[in-house]
């Protein structure tokens, strides 16, 4: 299936795989099961590439939401873009609430969606975990996320093993 999925996209599927786990939606939680199934790459280098592609933005995204923010409020769209954001992700960002910067790894690590790197960089933002504190925690948290997407796509937990080989 690989020289199919070459063909298609002009890619090889671990790039493609890194892409897949670089978008805010699927991150590695689409990734790992879509190198295993399409791209008929390993379960190790499906992670490997879903975790680098993952990780890619979380440090222009912890770095950069503050000024970047600040400059785009002076327009009211999106001024109500992030009060929108911001809200939303105050409602779900319990974990950190209550349990700090540690809830950041939890919120990140659990492959559910709305939640993972890029919402808790923006979690990392409206509750005040400096950057340099919130990237090995985001880190931490993919590199978790990876270990339970892949046990699931592997059929080690769930018992389905729908992505194995």
């Amino acid at each position: 299936m690989n020289g199919l999925w070459e063909t298609l996209s002009g890619l090889p599927p671990e790039v493609i795989t890194m892409i897949i786990g670089a978008l805010p939606i699927s991150e590695l939680r689409g990734a790992i099961p879509v190198g295993v199934t399409l791209g008929d790459l390993s379960w190790q280098t499906a992670a490997l590439f879903a975790v680098i592609g993952n990780a890619l933005p979380v440090a222009p995204l912890l770095f950069g939401l503050e000024p970047v923010s600040n400059w785009l409020r002076r327009w009211p769209v999106w001024e109500r873009f992030f009060t929108w954001l911001f809200t939303r992700t105050r409602r779900r960002g319990g974990l950190i609430e209550k349990y700090g910067a540690w809830g950041l790894i939890l919120f990140v690590s659990i492959p559910l969606p709305v939640t993972g790197a890029w919402t808790g960089c923006a979690a990392a933002f409206v509750f005040g975990i400096r950057p340099a504190r919130a990237l090995p925690l985001v880190l931490g948290g993919i590199l978790i996320a990876a270990v339970v997407v892949t046990l699931i796509t592997q059929g080690i937990i769930g018992g389905v093993g729908l992505f194995t080989k």
